[in-house]
């Protein structure tokens, strides 16, 4: 007996054929489907060059110079080393403004130091994280340059890499396990850094 709840395909009538000749096949609407939204379905390639895309002249001698330049490590070392005196220069003069000891004379603790004191204070400390930060800044870019045309590769290794050994260059100066220490902090602070950025 037939299972009335069986599902089959839907068959549309063909149309009707001239006389003498063989009726063609119904259509099934299933099969169909199939080529349109199901498995058989072909995705046609989104080719931007047959809306005529966009006209991208060929680079000039110039341009590929500029590119080879602002690529070059000592270009990315020079460009990090006057951002970084950039931003030590700030950070040390905003440190300074909220020191309560900028100005303060040792030998005399209770004279009030003048406004021209305070300034100069706080232009030595700016010009010092200044510097430092600088150190820092090339240090860092340099390595990781050199490190990611060694690898040939740029991914987060080159950050965690390149600031573990800018860390430990720094903390070598005051013995073995200050180096290791900054080595190890540095590495995830550049990681951090990384991760957050990518």
């Amino acid at each position: 007996a037939e299972r009335p709840w069986v599902c089959k395909p839907i068959m549309a009538a063909a149309p009707p054929s001239a006389p003498g000749e063989p009726a063609p096949p119904p259509l099934q609407y299933s099969l169909l489907l199939q080529h349109l939204v199901g498995d058989k379905r072909q995705p046609r390639v989104w080719d931007p060059t047959a809306l005529g895309g966009i006209p991208c002249p060929p680079k000039s001698e110039e341009q590929k110079m500029v590119e080879r330049v602002m690529e070059s490590c000592p270009f990315k070392a020079a460009l990090a080393c006057v951002g970084g005196f950039v931003l030590g220069g700030a950070f040390g003069i905003f440190t300074a403004g909220i020191d309560t000891n900028v100005g303060f004379d040792p030998k005399d603790p209770y004279r009030t130091p003048t406004a021209k004191e305070v300034l100069k204070d706080m232009g030595q400390r700016g010009i010092s994280y200044a510097k430092n930060f600088a150190i820092v800044g090339a240090m860092f870019s340099c390595t990781e340059c050199v490190v990611e045309s060694y690898r040939g590769k740029s991914d987060w290794k080159n950050s965690v890499i390149s600031g573990c050994i800018t860390g430990g260059a720094i903390g070598f100066r005051a013995g073995l396990k200050a180096g290791v220490i900054g080595c190890g902090g540095f590495a995830a602070f550049s990681a951090a850094v990384d991760y957050y950025l990518r």
